[in-house]
């Protein structure tokens, strides 16, 4: 088992694990300055947008969405900075099948991008398409970039809600016109992880294996995480998520969640590194204006500070309480103190603040901490502790 890992052993029983189609490193793909501003309320910066991207590629991801430039000057105006600040990661483009949207992206010196269509029922009568004029409408965009030099993924909108037939005729006819690769789309969360690891099999059977394959998923039913596993386990080259999950309704898969989860449970190598993944999730959320539930799977503030007088006496044996380190997420291990501390608690953090305190002393400092925090509802400082204890000392 990998050191800092204390999962448990029931994930090694070979009748639990399962084998992965996937056979090199999982790569990611970062649509956070796309998908993810589609957050209600989220507006980027131009600036920002560029910071966020430099916090990506040292992030270790492989391709950065720079965003859909058609949609306003300022989603060009970031684009065509990121393009030119030369990170090591690729710098893809999204567009619909539409040669205006083509043509903006060439404009900002774009040389890979998805090129999206409707392929559901459902969502080509929204459109007011049908499926041949929705696969010719494809054709055309994907054959003018390509032949202008652009590599392409074609991207089908709500793929997992169409008939397979249909969803197969889509992929081949991008195939032809010139797309290079392809992505499984669930566009509204309706999946569960067996069905999307069916169907990116299913698509990686349909393409060949001389053709990567990805998935992009979403949020709405809590899954996202275990549809990205599942889809690596299906074949997926590629994982499109965003940072902090941000997107449009529950947002997007988590890239930090599915790296962890990747290589921490099932031992799958990912080109991500994980010890910088809390400050640009911090990055991202200070951009977006977006708190996050302190309990959040790898970047939440909760994961490694305990409060719980219980959990504190375990506090010297991390493993008794937490599933991996925290020098793997590049995070710190803390105690605080509120309501819920112990005696163990009071030590840990009179030891950490270079204080020496009897049995007696201890037991009233934690009386005067509980009831601290009870009455301010929250955690008490550590300068609110000092006073305490400085409060108790005198009176001893």
């Amino acid at each position: 088992m990998k050191e800092g890992l204390w999962i448990s052993e029931l994930n090694e029983r070979s009748d639990v694990r399962r084998t992965f189609a996937a056979t090199q490193p999982v790569k990611f793909y970062d649509t956070t300055l796309r998908d993810g501003e589609q957050s209600v309320g989220v507006v980027l910066t131009p600036q920002q947008k560029l910071e966020i991207a430099k916090g990506l590629d040292s992030l270790g991801i492989g391709r950065i969405e720079a965003g859909f430039p058609r949609v306003s000057p300022e989603d060009a105006e970031a684009f065509g900075m990121i393009v030119k600040s030369r990170l090591k990661a690729e710098i893809w483009g999204f567009g619909r099948a539409v040669k205006a949207d083509i043509d903006e992206l060439l404009r900002l010196g774009a040389r890979a991008t998805m090129i999206e269509t409707p392929t559901s029922a459902l969502k080509l009568k929204a459109y007011g398409l049908t499926v041949e004029e929705a696969q010719r409408r494809a054709a055309d965009a994907i054959g003018y970039a390509s032949k202008n030099g652009v590599r392409v993924a074609f991207f089908t909108v709500d793929g997992t809600r169409t008939n397979l037939d249909v969803l197969r005729s889509f992929y081949k006819n991008a195939l032809e016109a010139g797309a290079e690769e392809v992505v499984v789309v669930d566009t509204i969360g309706a999946c569960g992880p067996e069905a999307v690891e069916f169907l990116v099999r299913q698509v990686s059977e349909w393409v060949g294996p001389s053709v990567p394959v990805h998935f992009h998923g979403h949020n709405d039913f809590g899954l996202a995480t275990a549809c990205a596993v599942a889809a690596v386990r299906g074949g997926a080259a590629w994982i499109q998520g965003t940072i902090n999950g941000m997107g449009e309704r529950a947002g997007n898969a988590d890239l930090g969640e599915v790296a962890m989860a990747l290589s921490g449970l099932y031992g799958v190598p990912v080109e991500m590194n994980l010890k910088k993944i809390r400050e640009i999730s911090s990055l991202v959320r200070r951009a977006a204006g977006h708190e996050l539930e302190p309990w959040k799977p790898v970047v939440g503030e909760n994961l490694f500070m305990r409060e719980s007088g219980s959990v504190a006496s375990q506090f010297h044996i991390p493993e008794a309480i937490e599933p991996f380190s925290a020098e793997l997420v590049g995070a710190t291990r803390a105690i605080v103190l509120g309501k819920k501390s112990g005696i163990d608690s009071i030590a840990i953090k009179a030891k950490e603040q270079g204080m020496q305190l009897s049995t007696e002393q201890q037991q009233a400092v934690l009386a005067a901490v509980k009831r601290a925090g009870t009455e301010k509802r929250g955690l008490v400082t550590d300068a609110e502790f000092r006073t305490i204890v400085s409060r108790v000392q005198r009176s001893a």
